[in-house]
C-alpha cells in the first residue's frame, strides 16, 4: 500500500484515477467498468464470489463512477488538438501512419448507440434504421486515439448536421481563417467538402487519379472504422443502454475516456475486437501544398485544395472534378 504524504512515480492521471477509486469506493469502480464492459443491462453481481452486491447497488455505482469521470478525468484525456504544436505533431503522426493522407489530423464518423426510448422528444431519436439512439460522432487519429467525442445529439440528426454545429468545426475554421492552410480531417461522403474537411470523390473509374485520391483518403479513413469497432462491448449495435439520453451520453464520455487511458498506457487491445486491417504502403512524402486561391467560398476553395492533392497523381489518366 502507498504511504499517504510520501513522493509518488505515478503520473497524475493515474493517482487522480486511485483518488477517483477511493473516494467513490474500488467495488463501486469495479461494477461500473465490469458493466461498460459485458452489456447493457444492470445486473446484480450475487453470484460474483468477488463483487457481490445487488442490482440497486450495482444502479447506484454506475452512476457515482459515470459522473466522476465525466467530472474529472473526461477533459483531460479527451482533447482535440488546438495549439500550433499539437497539430504539427498531429499532422505528423498521420503521415508516418501505414495509411496516411497528407496534412491530416484525424478521421471523423458517427456511430448510433442504441438507447431506451425516452419519454421527452421520442420521435427525434428514432433514427434511420427506426430504433431509438444517440448519433455519437467521434474523431479519432491515426493510433485509434479519441481526439473528440460528441454523444449529445439524437439519432434522428445526421452526421453532416452534428458536424456543422460542432465546436470542433469551429475550432478548424479559426485556425484556417487564421492562416492554418495545410491541416484538415478526413470524412465519407456523408460530409461537406470544406477547407478543413477532405471528402471522397465517388464514381471515378479505376486508373484515374480521382480513383486514387479516393482510395487513399478511405485507407488512411479506415481508422475511425477500426477505432468503432473497438469501441463497442456496452456500445455496440446489438445491446441497448436502458437510460435516459444524457445519462446515456455519459457512459459514453466515460467509456471513450477509459478508452484513452488504455492507448495511453499501452494495454493491449484484443485482436478480435479490431474492426478491419491496415493495408497499403505510404505514397506521400514531402509533398508541399501551394498557395491556395481563397477566392469563391468555402467550398470553392476546398475544390481547388483537393485539385492540388490530385496533382500528386498527374501519373494517372485524369477525371473531372465539378465545381
Amino acid at each position: 500500500m502507498e504511504d499517504i504524504g510520501l513522493p509518488s512515480n505515478k503520473p497524475k492521471s493515474i493517482l487522480e484515477l486511485e483518488n477517483i477509486i477511493k473516494y467513490i469506493d474500488e467495488v463501486k469502480f469495479l461494477v461500473t467498468v465490469h458493466f461498460y464492459a459485458q452489456g447493457s443491462y444492470q445486473r446484480g453481481l450475487d453470484g460474483n464470489s468477488i463483487l457481490n452486491i445487488s442490482q440497486p447497488s450495482v444502479s447506484r455505482s454506475i452512476s457515482s463512477v459515470t459522473n466522476a469521470i465525466n467530472q474529472r478525468l473526461l477533459r483531460r484525456w479527451v482533447k482535440f488538438p488546438m495549439t500550433a504544436v499539437e497539430r504539427q505533431k498531429g499532422r505528423e503522426k498521420f503521415e508516418a501512419a501505414p495509411q496516411p493522407f497528407e496534412s491530416t489530423l484525424g478521421a471523423i464518423d458517427c456511430t448510433h448507440i442504441n438507447i431506451l426510448a425516452p419519454v421527452v422528444h421520442e420521435g427525434a431519436y428514432v433514427n434511420h434504421h427506426g430504433n431509438h439512439s444517440l448519433n455519437v460522432q467521434a474523431i479519432v487519429d491515426s493510433d485509434l486515439k479519441i481526439l473528440n467525442i460528441n454523444a449529445r445529439y439524437p439519432g434522428a440528426r445526421n452526421d453532416s448536421y452534428i458536424w456543422s454545429t460542432s465546436a470542433v468545426r469551429r475550432g478548424m475554421e479559426f485556425h484556417y481563417n487564421n492562416g492554418e492552410r495545410r491541416t484538415w480531417l478526413i470524412g465519407d461522403a456523408g460530409y461537406p467538402l470544406e477547407p478543413w474537411l477532405m471528402t471522397p470523390l465517388p464514381h471515378y473509374q479505376e486508373g484515374t487519379r480521382e480513383f486514387e485520391y479516393t482510395k487513399n483518403l478511405c485507407k488512411a479513413r479506415n481508422v475511425v472504422e477500426r477505432f468503432f469497432g473497438v469501441f463497442k462491448r456496452c456500445l455496440s449495435y446489438q445491446r441497448v443502454l436502458m437510460y435516459a439520453p444524457d445519462k446515456a451520453g455519459r457512459i459514453v464520455n466515460a467509456c471513450a475516456t477509459l478508452h484513452n487511458m488504455r492507448i495511453h498506457y499501452n494495454l493491449p487491445i484484443p485482436e478480435e475486437e479490431l474492426a478491419g486491417e491496415q493495408i497499403g504502403q505510404n505514397i506521400y512524402e514531402n509533398i508541399e501544398i501551394p498557395n491556395i486561391d481563397q477566392q469563391g467560398g468555402p467550398r470553392a476553395v476546398a475544390k481547388r485544395i483537393q485539385r492540388h492533392i490530385l496533382d500528386q497523381y498527374d501519373h494517372l489518366r485524369d477525371g473531372e472534378v465539378e465545381d
